[in-house]
């Protein structure tokens, strides 16, 4: 954001505008660090409880990773609806880093709770998720803190921060590898070693981000309403907000979408792995190697789409780029993975064959997925377009959803509905690999991708038909018509009459 020649604005001096900006930028770093967060472990989970308790099941594994969400479910509304009654986020979002804190030297120092590691490592990442619920929060006060002709701007640079965060988790917990794996005998506190540097790094961020919502340095300034009553004469924000009902079926409309859009794009992440070996034969540790490349070189194009998305709104409206970038190109991505090529894929050998053909050559498993013998096979240029076009429709979708929805809500309080909001998000992500073991594993990818397929397109039809209706309440008050003078009126003449 340029502060040096601020345009001229009768709602805020230059140095009001200068703090505003100011703070929305220190939402943004917490909305980054909330990805981060919740990315940094994903890669060092396993191993770091297989350390603590050699030989536990990988159900655990399963479960610490969806307490994140589903600690983000239960609470975003809840501290939407306390930034709501607190009008301002500094007090839920400090209490939720504080909880976030906690959680992350309980997570770097899970080896005092042995031989229940396991059970406050669930713990640890529940109260992670807690605290990442303060992303709803951070949403409602992106619409509050910006007017709306600085909506998409805004929030497009806030997805990004959450993308980023995700991209650097991973690599941060990659970059704590020369640690090691630490001395598995050591009951020291501050122990520091390749698992626990995630949760260390954690912690710092969240301490500093603490630091940053003290009152020297997050002002809180929120401007949408003051918007809404300049625009409609108003004397007070609660007769102004009071006047702008917000469109209730939109916004319901907007919050299945935003599922919709995230349960495609989780459940392509959730199956990358398997389809590939599946249907190009490759072996574990090609399937990872190579989906690692296409990921990484995905999120590329993620943040390179999310900066497009202000250059784009010039020239599109936000609506049709929303259902013919975001919707047509996402629902396209699962119409390409359904197979289209000619014969079954590569069957793997059954285990009496010998197992270990499997793990060298990958194949479809017939014994466990029977739909393999009767599938046509998935071609490798199908799905890597596939792949482009979710890493592009995905960034469009997602981050034009949130700043309509903002719009539609108007600039009354949004805690409450950014939190429904995140939490349709959190659904998706626990939805998606109960879809995999319940769709793909037994009816194979044309029914799993057919079917996300086909509930995007009926979503751009149902957003197609709400087309007129999917923008803010108008800020002006409709003009009563100009008073005329009344004019009596003219009696006839007698004698014109009778003609």
């Amino acid at each position: 954001m340029d502060w040096s020649s601020p345009p001229p604005s009768p709602l805020e001096t230059p140095a009001e505008r200068r703090q505003r900006w100011r703070s929305l930028y220190i939402i943004y770093f917490t909305m980054f660090q909330m990805s981060l967060g919740f990315s940094i472990v994903l890669t060092g989970v396993w191993p770091y409880l297989d350390k603590l308790e050699p030989g536990s099941s990988k159900e655990v594994l399963g479960v610490a990773v969806g307490m994140n969400p589903l600690g983000q479910l239960l609470f975003s509304p809840l501290l939407g609806l306390w930034a709501n009654r607190a009008a301002s986020p500094r007090a839920p979002i400090i209490t939720s880093l504080l909880l976030f804190v906690v959680a992350s030297v309980l997570y770097a120092e899970l080896h005092l709770f042995r031989p229940h590691a396991k059970y406050w490592m669930l713990v640890a990442r529940f109260l992670v998720g807690v605290s990442s619920a303060n992303i709803a929060v951070a949403r409602a006060y992106m619409s509050a803190a910006t007017l709306v002709e600085e909506r998409t701007r805004a929030v497009a640079a806030g997805s990004l921060a959450q993308v980023l965060g995700f991209v650097v988790g991973p690599a941060l917990q990659a970059a704590a590898a020369p640690l090691g794996p630490g001395d598995p005998t050591d009951t020291g506190f501050l122990r520091l070693d390749m698992y626990t540097a995630a949760g260390w790094i954690n912690a710092v961020l969240g301490v500093v981000n603490l630091l940053l919502f003290l009152p020297w340095c997050f002002k809180d300034r929120q401007i949408a309403a003051k918007e809404a009553m300049r625009a409609q004469g108003k004397q007070t924000e609660k007769e102004a907000l009071k006047s702008m009902k917000p469109d209730l079926i939109s916004s319901w409309t907007l919050v299945a979408a935003f599922f919709v859009l995230v349960f495609n794009f989780v459940l392509l992440e959730t199956l990358a792995t398997s389809l590939t070996m599946d249907q190009f034969a490759w072996s574990k540790r090609e399937a990872l190697e190579y989906m690692g490349v296409l990921m990484s070189a995905g999120a590329v194009v993620a943040c390179v789409t999310f900066a497009l998305i202000t250059p784009l709104t010039k020239l599109f409206e936000e609506r049709a780029l929303l259902l013919w970038g975001g919707f047509l190109l996402t629902g396209l991505a699962s119409v390409l993975c359904i197979p289209w090529g000619p014969g079954p894929p590569p069957l793997a050998p059954l285990p009496a064959d010998g197992a270990g053909a499997v793990e060298a050559g990958g194949g479809c498993p017939q014994h466990t997925q029977p739909w393999c013998a009767t599938s046509t096979v998935l071609r490798l240029d199908q799905f890597l377009l596939g792949y482009v076009f979710v890493s592009i429709g995905y960034p469009i979708g997602v981050t034009l959803i949130q700043t309509i929805f903002s719009k539609v809500l108007g600039p009354r309080p949004q805690g409450v509905w950014q939190g429904i909001l995140t939490g349709a998000g959190c659904v998706s992500r626990a939805l998606g690999p109960i879809f995999v073991s319940l769709v793909y594993a037994r009816r194979g990818p044309a029914a799993a991708f057919g079917s996300t397929a086909a509930i995007t397109f009926t979503t751009l039809i149902a957003l197609r038909l709400l087309y007129s209706r999917l923008r803010p309440p108008p800020l002006t008050a409709p003009v009563p018509p100009e008073p005329q003078e009344l004019q009596p009126l003219a009696r006839k003449d007698p004698e014109q009459a009778e003609t």
